[in-house]
């Protein structure tokens, strides 16, 4: 029995990246293009005549923007989009917002690359995502719009040395419910928190300033040497590794380089194996959504170590890939809907306080 085809609407301003991406996407026999627009209106108004399965869209576009045209399809027709974006500073902040407003993930241009990539990899990268946005559904776009965030002063707290280290990670619709766990926690909540999402450089950087506008604890992307502090959280940044080395009686950030794991750099099994080794039993692990393995075996150290571990269930996981791996091996403390993981998070930092780092 033949597939079913992924049906995608093209939308970008310039007509030669319109028949890139095209005859990109036309190479795979699953993907047909049935559309293309130049502007947001031609988005919005095609959208809902074609009814494609997933929308590539422009974030930078005359007339009505990608934001604007976002909006408009999830409130009309809502539908998978990826957002095609640049390396520029004013499209790095504009997407972080589309992830929030309810796009599915992001790609760069190939003319936006930070390294010279062949068109092979672009297409691999492309139509990969494509695939993932076309199964996540319209069910999990509308559970992703009803993430919220709670704008909050920061309260004035003691910075101390972390207690305890709890660590999130996540990559295909991370953002937004990241967003929400870092809204709703205490800022005297005794842990530092480090944040792994699948993110290339810049763009972690407009993330973690994101997160400080909207959550109670200082955000800020990690820096070499950074000390680790109560109610405080580091962004791991885009194209380096983020570990955890002692120093004296507290714990240090160190951004390294290296190969990818799992294709991706920061990687989130490389910042659990380090802090595995050095604050096992002082740790907690979150693994939300997103595609593949990433974080499993990191969470298995962890957990031989003492570590505690959380899973985002299926149900409110965009993409149940991550969260999956660590369920699978039997590892995962609990797997919790997001809506519930602040709370929770809370109660086993203040447990492990409370008991030497073992729960």
């Amino acid at each position: 029995m033949q597939k079913k085809q992924v049906r995608v609407l093209v939308v970008d301003d310039s007509r030669l990246v319109r028949r890139m991406v095209s005859d990109i996407l036309m190479r795979d026999p699953c993907i047909e293009v049935v559309g293309e627009a130049s502007d947001g209106n031609e988005a919005v108004e095609l959208t809902n005549k074609l009814k494609p399965d997933v929308v590539l869209l422009d974030i930078i576009m005359p007339k009505k923007d990608g934001l604007s045209a976002l909006r408009e399809i999830m409130s009309k027709c809502p539908t998978p989009v990826i957002i095609f974006s640049s390396l520029a500073k004013k499209d790095s902040l504009a997407t972080i917002e589309a992830l929030e407003e309810g796009a599915i993930d992001f790609i760069l241009k190939p003319g936006a690359m930070p390294t010279p990539s062949s068109l092979d990899e672009i297409a691999h990268e492309l139509i990969t995502k494509i695939k993932v946005a076309a199964s996540v559904g319209r069910t999990k776009i509308m559970v992703k719009r009803a993430v919220q965030s709670i704008r909050s002063s920061k309260k004035l707290i003691e910075e101390l040395p972390a207690n305890t280290i709890t660590v999130i990670g996540a990559s295909t619709g991370g953002p937004p419910i990241i967003n929400y766990i870092l809204s709703k926690i205490d800022p005297s909540i005794p842990s530092a928190i480090l944040v792994v999402q699948h993110m290339p450089p810049l763009f972690t950087k407009a993330f973690a300033e994101r997160l400080n506008e909207v959550s109670p604890l200082k955000v800020k992307e990690a820096e070499d040497g950074d000390i680790l502090l109560n109610g405080h959280v580091y962004v791991a940044p885009g194209g380096k590794h983020m570990v955890i080395q002692p120093k004296g009686s507290r714990f240090i950030v160190r951004i390294v380089d290296g190969p990818r794991v799992h294709g991706v750099k920061p990687a989130v099994d490389v910042t659990l194996m380090s802090i595995a080794k050095c604050a096992g039993p002082r740790s907690i692990a979150v693994i939300l959504t997103g595609m593949g393995t990433d974080g499993a075996q990191g969470c298995l150290l962890l957990k031989k170590q003492g570590g505690f571990i959380i899973a985002q269930d299926s149900r409110t996981s965009v993409v149940y890939g991550m969260p999956k791996a660590v369920v699978d091996l039997g590892i995962a403390d609990l797997i919790l809907p997001y809506q519930v993981i602040p709370r929770e998070l809370e109660r086993i930092v203040k447990l492990k306080l409370l008991q030497g780092g073992c729960v």
